[in-house]
């Protein structure tokens, strides 16, 4: 199986994907009409002249918002490019051996996956935040520097293009391939994927590859984009704010934004120092890390006196959000303001003296280990501070039950546990045991997924009206929300396991024993893919589709006094564009009051019914699941007695997962499925589908996930066989959509929701 044409088909069928939902959605789109009704379908159609004129218009922009947007834009498309390989990753960890992809393809996939997300889709999207919104925060009219602003962004897309250019030139010369001779594509073939880990530590790093030099000049390049993002977010909160914004009424954000572009300035013109040093090696003949010259623990010093700043450049941003939009749900001030400042700019710090903590297991001096033993430690103080500060403004508030809100409080769950493993690891001789297994994959990426997407994603939700003057589909966000949750603590949490049972990281087979805590981590890994495509879903359609805000105190911040410059800012251009004039709440407390004395429900209380719901809706969901998988299996036997299904793919499905090549375990396993898996997809996604009756949306349903079927259980028919085998797979399909649907229908489980704006409230 050729691994880049099945990541670059992965790649353009999701963005392909979010072109057709967009599409839909714009043809569905109704537009007002003179009467104060809506006109259905829209009357004007973009031409090229249209379509050049928008090119232009963002490719020379220096708006800082619509810089916020690119930014936000290309990391998004970087994350979905690093997330498939992550996908491509557990998909192969399903099984010990290396069954999917070969040990080069899976070594050249992490490194690729680590460079990808950290470089390429963290700090850009959190720049994207800050450009949008830091200048509407301070009261200023744009940033510092807005065509150094644009240049510091437009310098990322090649970047990415360098860095992957192995994959790129992989895919076009198996294209090319076809009709070219290989002979004249020797240029191009010549280029493949660094399988060199993403710490790119010397001598696998001096090994003779060419892609591995453009990676390093597409980091390079990176670096010298994210500094000059970071000084013009300097320049812009020290000289732009407005009058009445001194250092005592900065917001949060702004804060950690000033810390982290302060850490960025000393942390990333180190890389780039090391990164010409290697590439000089490579390509000159210096020896900077030869061990004739200054060895490879050089690499090691320099890497990771930028990579632990590099943490915290990533996290602080998060923490910032999360200061900013844990106490809008809450309904109360932000606890401890002062103290969380300052644990902010101790963590900047102190983030340059505990780089040698990777290099524990190095033969470092015992003596200096113990004085970053001692600094690592020390650094877990400012981050305590900032979480026992987010459980204190959450005390005695009125929580909401909202997507950010649920991503809020999980993160802080999450960060927890990531932080306790942190402190373990700080410590030498733990870190000497488990420093090469995964409780360093699982403590790492508890940190990166389970705090720093997920305040992404809760931003998305908590200025999505203001950005887009639409609102979500808040039900849908609320199940996405807590998808990604639970996805993220079964995946990582499974692999801190792995490391307490200490399991070598890093290798692209493991013994068999592990394997199913392999599998508990790969199904939790889709989980968390599934939610990511929910998310993406949300936000296109409701550009189009979503319910219009009719004012611009849609989260009611003006009741608790929390009503920020970003909305008045917003309230000011609803007015000036649409009318809407400006609404005032019918009583409002000051926000660091408790909520009132009449308490309003519990989250038990709130929880409660919802649970009940989800429970109704499960049960029947599994007896349609089973019903429809019954009436399924009917028609798969005739197909089988007419020789064109075999029934031992069940066999090899069972394989799949760790089990023993049995068909009658592959069926239990294919009924369980159709128990659960499906019908809850069904019972969350259903309501989206086009049709007005349950039955149609069922069919729909079955129609879309035939496909997936078609290809796992395909066993090389060819002519009449094939299209017979095709044949039977919809109809079997039809028959299983309509016995889930219509046994749920009958039970009385979930229906479509009616349209009216009270739902949407």
């Amino acid at each position: 199986m050729n691994r880049a044409l099945v990541e670059v088909s992965l790649f353009g069928a999701i963005i392909i994907g979010c072109l057709l939902v967009a599409l839909l959605a714009q043809r569905l789109r109704a537009e007002p009409s003179p009467d104060g009704g809506y006109a259905v379908g829209r009357s004007r159609q973009f031409g090229l002249a249209d379509v050049k004129a928008a090119a232009v218009r963002w490719t020379t922009t220096t708006n800082h918002r619509e810089i916020g947007l690119l930014y936000i834009a290309f990391g998004t498309v970087a994350a979905i490019w690093g997330g498939i390989d992550a996908m491509m990753i557990r998909t192969h960890l399903l099984t010990p051996s290396a069954n999917l992809w070969t040990e080069q393809t899976y070594n050249e996939l992490f490194t690729m996956h680590g460079l990808t997300m950290l470089i390429f889709f963290v700090a850009p999207v959190f720049f994207g935040i800050g450009n949008y919104f830091l200048p509407l925060l301070i009261g200023a009219d744009d940033m510092a520097f807005p065509r150094l602003n644009a240049i510091g962004f437009w310098l990322l897309p090649p970047s990415l293009l360098l860095a992957r250019l192995g994959i790129v030139a992989e895919v076009t010369g198996s294209i090319l391939a076809v009709v070219v001779p290989r002979d004249f594509l020797s240029v191009l073939l010549a280029f493949q994927e660094p399988a060199i880990g993403w710490t790119m530590y010397p001598p696998l790093s001096l090994a003779p590859n060419p892609q591995t030099n453009f990676l390093l000049l597409g980091l390079h390049l990176s670096g010298i984009a994210t500094t000059i993002g970071a000084i013009n977010f300097i320049t812009t909160i020290i000289y732009e704010r407005d009058e009445s914004i001194g250092w005592a009424n900065l917001d949060i954000f702004s804060w950690n934004m000033l810390v982290t572009s302060s850490i960025i300035v000393f942390a990333f013109p180190l890389l780039g120092t090391a990164v010409l040093m290697l590439l000089f090696d490579r390509n000159f003949g210096t020896t900077f890390y030869a061990i004739e010259g200054g060895g490879p623990l050089l690499w090691q010093h320099l890497f990771w006196f930028w990579g632990h700043p590099e943490v915290y450049i990533i996290f602080l941003p998060a923490t910032g959000l999360m200061s900013l939009i844990l106490p809008k749900f809450v309904g109360r001030k932000l606890f401890g303001f002062k103290f969380i400042v300052y644990s902010t700019i101790a963590i900047g710090v102190l983030s340059f003296g505990v780089w040698a903590h990777h290099m524990f297991t190095t033969g470092v001096d015992p003596r200096v280990r113990a004085s970053f033993m001692a600094t690592s430690i020390a650094i877990a103080v400012p981050s305590a501070i900032k979480v026992f500060n987010w459980i204190t403004t959450m005390w005695n508030g009125d929580v909401r039950l909202a997507a950010p809100t649920i991503l809020c409080i999980s993160s802080i769950g999450l960060f927890i546990v990531a932080g306790v493993t942190g402190i373990f690891l700080a410590v030498i001789p733990v870190d000497i045991i488990y420093h090469g297994t995964y409780y360093v994959v699982g403590h790492f990426h508890l940190i990166v997924m389970g705090i720093i997407p997920l305040m992404m994603f809760a931003a998305s939700y908590y200025w999505y009206p203001l950005i887009t003057g639409r609102m979500y589909d808040r039900r849908l966000a609320i199940f996405q929300s807590s998808l990604l949750v639970v996805g993220s603590a079964l995946t990582f949490l499974t692999l801190l396991a792995l490391g307490y049972l200490e399991l070598p990281r890093r290798y692209a087979t493991y013994p068999a024993e592990y394997s199913g805590l392999q599998i508990v981590a790969t199904v939790g890994a889709f989980l968390i893919g599934i939610s990511v495509l929910m998310w993406l879903y949300n936000m296109i359609w409701s550009y189009f589709q979503g319910k219009p805000v009719e004012t611009a105190d849609p989260w009611e911040l003006k009741a608790t006094e929390q009503f920020t410059p970003e909305w008045r800012w917003f309230e000011d251009r609803l007015e000036r564009k649409r009318g809407v004039a400006p609404t005032e709440p019918e009583e409002t407390r000051p926000s660091y009051v408790p909520a009132r004395e009449d308490r309003p429900l519990s989250i038990y209380s709130r929880i409660k019914p919802v649970a009940r719901t989800v429970a109704n809706d499960a049960g029947a969901g599994a007896a349609g699941g089973l019903f429809g998988t019954v009436l399924m299996s009917g028609m798969l036997l005739l197909a089988v007695a007419l020789g064109v299904f075999d029934l031992a793919t069940f066999a090899d499905l069972a394989t799949l997962v760790g089990l023993p090549a049995n068909i009658g375990l592959g069926y239990a396993l294919f009924l369980f499925a159709g128990m659960t898996v499906w019908p809850l997809l069904f019972l969350s996604l259903g309501e989206y589908l086009p049709g007005e009756l349950t039955f149609v949306t069922g069919l729909w349903y079955a129609t879309v996930i035939a496909s997936g079927f078609a290809i796992a259980f395909y066993t090389g028919q060819t002519g009449l066989e094939l299209v017979t085998y095709l044949i039977f797979v919809i109809l079997s399909h039809w028959i299983y959509g309509l016995g889930l649907a219509g046994t749920i229908t009958y039970l009385g489980g979930r229906q479509r929701r009616p349209s009216t704006e009270a739902e949407n409230e």
